[in-house]
Parts: C-alpha cells; structure tokens; sequence
C-alpha cells in the first residue's frame, strides 16, 4: 500500500497525522502539489512538485495510483476516479470514500457547482475544527489496522 496525498489543501495538523502513521507502519507516502512542501526527513515520506494547472496533482496521482492504495483528498472528483480504479478514499475530515457514497457525493457536489454558476451564495465548508481532526485520525487508524492485515 502506498499512501498519496493531495497536499496544496490538506490542513499542516492532516498532514503531520499522516507523517506519523507512516513513518509508524513504514507505508510509502507522497505528498503531491504544485507548490513546494516541506516533509521531514524519512526514507518512506516524499513529496512531488507538479506544475500549476487544472487538475495537474490529480493527473499526477492517479497516473501512479496501484489499487489498493489510499488517497487523502478532499477533490470529490479526485476520490471518485480514485475508487473506480480500486483505490481507497479519505478525506481530510474523516469520510472515508466509498462505492456507496461516492456517487451521492457528486452528485451533490454538482448540485452545489450549479448553483454557485447561477450566482447563489452557498457558502464554504465550516472551519476545520479539533473534532475534525479527530474524526481523520480514528478513520485513518481504523482504515490501516484493516487494510495492512491483509
């Protein structure tokens, strides 16, 4: 298993989580983003710089993307590609992906684009907050102790 980040969104605190329980478990995990990240020094945690563009870090995992891999993301679209070629799906805030949600997901993802295109002021996602960061530390422990055993 190889865990690939989605890094120009992904709060430092999601970030630093990963580090941990990579360099605990010793799983291969690459930051991906078209700006520079800092990582620490490990021999299993690394980090890509891709060239600024649309979807440039997507392409960029998804070109590399082994299935049962894990990808941290919070792109929608990123994480639905992610499981049709038989990755795994996490997002920053704990959901975990999956083909039963995924679709529904979109969907209301499009729903939401429309409106905004329309001039409709839906808002942001709320504050990242403690809870959240909770909720991606107990979902990503749960997620590894599952799939390493394997």
């Amino acid at each position: 298993m190889h865990i690939w980040v989605d890094a120009d969104a992904c709060p430092v605190v999601i970030k630093e989580i990963i580090f941990r329980a990579a360099e605990r478990l010793h799983i291969p995990t690459t930051l991906v983003a078209n700006q520079m990240l800092r990582t620490p020094p490990s021999k299993v945690i690394r980090a890509i710089q891709v060239p600024s563009g649309f979807d440039v870090a997507d392409r960029c995992i998804v070109d590399q993307l082994m299935p049962g891999d894990l990808v941290i993301t919070a792109d929608i679209p990123l994480a639905s590609t992610v499981i049709e070629r038989g990755g795994h799906a996490l997002n920053p805030r704990g959901e975990l992906y999956t083909v039963a949600n995924i679709q529904e997901r979109l969907t209301m993802r499009n729903f939401m684009e429309e409106l905004r295109g329309a001039g409709v002021q839906t808002g942001g996602p709320p504050s990242f907050s403690q809870a959240d960061r909770q909720a991606f530390g107990n979902q990503l422990d749960r997620f590894l102790a599952k799939h390493l055993k394997a």
